[in-house]
């Protein structure tokens, strides 16, 4: 099988554009790269579509890999005939090349060996020939120390040949039909965990069963926790019989007195291998879907989230809140320097309401504070509105921030290497108020599972979990652009092809010549090659450049391009950014070539208009129902405004002010059908509930969506 065709198949798009991508993929071009500067080579596939190409590239490649493998190996027992390497050659999937392979892998001391081994294969083949009505005399040829008689060794030949209809690939495929059709999921409670306390919470699946084609992803990664904490017990059910009668039918071929035997191994290599073995199999290939189902949740919360509206460039002061331990308070410059900490202690026990007042408004006059912060954790609802009682000199916006995972950073070495002088407090305040001028770049120094997003993002294969948000962290950095005179070094190591170790490299410059100055000059970072500035260049903004274009995404190898189209119009470069007028009047079409067409040519009209725009919004302020402050506060039919803070398959989570979210259920979203939760409503949107139902010992609240 070449990679061409098995990609055509899979992706169904068009061959040339297959095959270029392909090659600038070989070449080590990045996805954020070609979907953006190389569209006429790919016929203008975008991110997702290049992603494809990507993914069942590296399938394909991981199957070639196993077929070299397997052939190798039966080649070592010789038994590799060139009908065979042709059949494991040809094989579409892993699936059929193990079961190609399965004759041939090697086996423990299994029952068939060992009847093999006692002279009983021979046996095997006259019963499977089933032309013979004499079976049992016929046996009393094979008897011998370790087969005293006749019923042993029919026995052994039933062992030898539920083997073979073990192998039969027909029999496999026909068993995977039945169970991806009629396969059911029970559940049982462990007897000694039923009255566990934190059992409770997996209570629905005690007793649970239903078809599993039908399970939902959220519900079987539930059930499949639930199994793993020891819990309950899981099985997949299905009608036996008739499945058994399937294989009959496809192996025995008339009612000689073989039969009997053919249909009583048949029962035996159902129950002893192909069930177990493929019932097994089905529930994997479940999960994995379930798995793709939540990595797919995750990475679309994770990118709306990293998209999230930034305030930008402002003074903020960060606050985050606590009780018993006061409130750790940091003010940071425009550019996110810190540059004062400490405390305030407005809540109990020490309720110095009116110290914490004068001090946070000395301090927004003295740091000339723009904005506040504050996390939205323990006593944030209080903080908030101490915060609110102050009569400021000038009008300052009050932000309540989500703090999910600032605990992480502010322990992780990350934070350390920025404040090696201040405590995991000071660090955590600083994610905060950072987080509210721009998420992007707070939140890409986080470890995605723990920004609080997911759905069962603990639960699911961990590579294919961290490969897709890697995907979407640099999807939108690169979609965003990066500031390369103040981005961290985790920031500038998701540009298109930089990387963590130039990251680090372009810091180390920086701090020691200074800002950068123009694109060119990143040449002379060390180590930072061709191939890196090519793939990066567009992707780094500089402000203030002596060349305007160096703070767009304009890519370098196309200034000549802009400078030709200037000259053609009498003006300096300079004058025609942002000029509308005199860009709609250029002829497009005449700037055409081999290498740069339409696609390309409107992309950099659209960036010369607005240059180095953020298409992100900007942050809004939002303010909770000021009366609601737990969950004891809330009854059926309370109108609230909240704040949307996770999205699932089954619906989506909501802040109304307190510690517990609320769930509106996919089908308290709309009075019609809801196939997607995402076309009602995005992570951080601010939205207006209706409480439908509280169960306070649980600690669940049940909304819906009010128009």
């Amino acid at each position: 099988m070449q990679l061409i065709p098995y990609l055509l198949k899979h992706t169904q798009l068009v061959e040339k554009n297959i095959v270029n991508t392909v090659e600038l993929l070989d070449q080590d071009c990045t996805i954020p790269f070609i979907s953006r500067y190389r569209k006429e080579k790919t016929g203008n596939l975008d991110e997702v579509q290049i992603g494809d190409i990507v993914k069942f590239k590296e399938l394909f490649e991981a199957l070639e890999k196993r077929k070299l493998a397997i052939i190798k190996s039966v080649d070592e027992q010789e038994s590799l005939t060139s009908e065979l390497k042709k059949k494991f050659q040809d094989a579409p999937d892993l699936t059929s090349l193990e079961d190609l392979y399965l004759p041939f892998k090697k086996k423990r001391n299994t029952k068939s060996e060992v009847a093999i081994k006692n002279g009983l294969e021979p046996l095997a083949k006259i019963i499977m020939a089933q032309n013979n009505d004499d079976i049992d005399y016929i046996a009393t040829q094979y008897l011998n120390d370790a087969i005293p008689n006749e019923d042993e060794a029919i026995e052994g030949a039933q062992h030898i040949i539920a083997e073979w209809i073990n192998e039969r690939t027909d029999v496999r495929n026909q068993i995977r039909h039945q169970l991806e059709k009629f396969a059911q999921i029970t559940t049982k409670v462990v007897g000694t965990k039923k009255d566990d306390e934190k059992a409770q919470k997996f209570r629905d699946y005690f007793d649970w069963s239903e078809a599993l084609n039908r399970c939902p992803s959220h519900r079987l990664l539930a059930i499949l926790r639930a199994e793993n904490e020891k819990f309950i017990r899981v099985k997949i059910v299905i009608e036996d019989e008739r499945t058994i009668e399937k294989v009959e039918d496809r192996i025995i071929k008339n009612r000689s007195s073989s039969s009997k035997y053919i249909k009583a191994a048949i029962e035996d290599a159902y129950k002893r291998l192909l069930y177990p073995s493929l019932s097994n199999e089905t529930l994997k290939l479940a999960k994995e879907k379930a798995d793709a189902d939540a990595i797919d949740v995750f990475s679309k919360n994770l990118k709306q989230l990293l998209l999230g509206a930034p305030l930008g460039e402002k003074r903020i002061l960060a606050i985050d809140p606590g009780f018993r331990s006061g409130c750790k308070v940091v003010c940071l410059s425009a550019q996110g320097d810190l540059v004062h900490n400490e405390n305030i202690y407005p809540h109990a026990p020490q309720n110095d309401s009116t110290g914490a007042i004068n001090k946070i408004s000395s301090l927004v006059d003295e740091y000339k504070i723009e904005a506040i912060a504050i996390g939205n954790g323990t006593a944030s609802r209080e903080t908030e509105q101490l915060v609110k009682r102050i009569i400021f000199k000038n009008p300052i916006e009050v932000y309540v921030v989500s703090e999910a995972g600032a605990s992480i950073y502010s322990a992780s070495k990350i934070a350390r290497d920025e404040f090696p002088n201040f405590d995991v407090t000071v660090r955590g305040s600083v994610s905060i108020g950072r987080r509210l001028a721009d998420p992007l770049a707070e939140l890409v120094k986080i470890d995605p599972k723990s920004i609080g997003v997911g759905q069962y993002q603990h639960d699911v294969d961990q590579s294919k979990l961290k490969s897709s948000l890697d995907t979407v962290v640099e999807s939108c950095v690169n979609a965003v652009g990066v500031n390369i005179n103040t981005a961290s070094v985790p920031l500038l190591s998701y540009v298109s092809g930089i990387g963590p170790k130039l990251a680090e490299n372009i810091v180390a410059y920086r701090n020691e010549n200074g800002a950068f100055t123009s694109r060119t000059e990143i040449k002379k970072v060390p180590r930072l090659g061709g191939k890196a500035f090519e793939q990066g260049a567009a992707f780094l903004r500089i402000k203030d450049a002596k060349n305007p274009l160096d703070d767009s995404a304009v890519h370098p190898e196309r200034y000549d391009l802009i400078k030709s189209m200037a000259k053609e119009k009498g003006i300096s470069i300079k004058e025609i950014i942002g000029n509308k007028s005199i860009l709609e009047s250029i002829n497009l079409n005449a700037y055409c070539s081999e290498d740069i067409g339409l696609p390309t040519l409107k992309d950099i009209v659209k960036e010369l208009e607005k240059p180095g725009l953020d298409t992100r919004e900007k942050a809004k302020v939002f303010t909770f129902d000021q009366h609601i402050k737990s969950i004891t506060d809330l009854h059926e039919g309370l109108v609230l405004p909240g704040i949307v803070n996770n999205i699932t398959n089954f619906g989506c989570f909501v802040d109304i002010g307190i510690k517990e979210s609320g769930l509106i259920h996919i089908s308290n979203l709309s009075d019609t059908f809801v196939k997607d939760v995402n076309e009602h409503v995005s992570l951080q949107q601010q939205i207006t509930v209706k409480v439908m139902e509280v169960d306070v010992a649980r600690k669940r609240i049940q909304l819906a969506l009010q128009k």
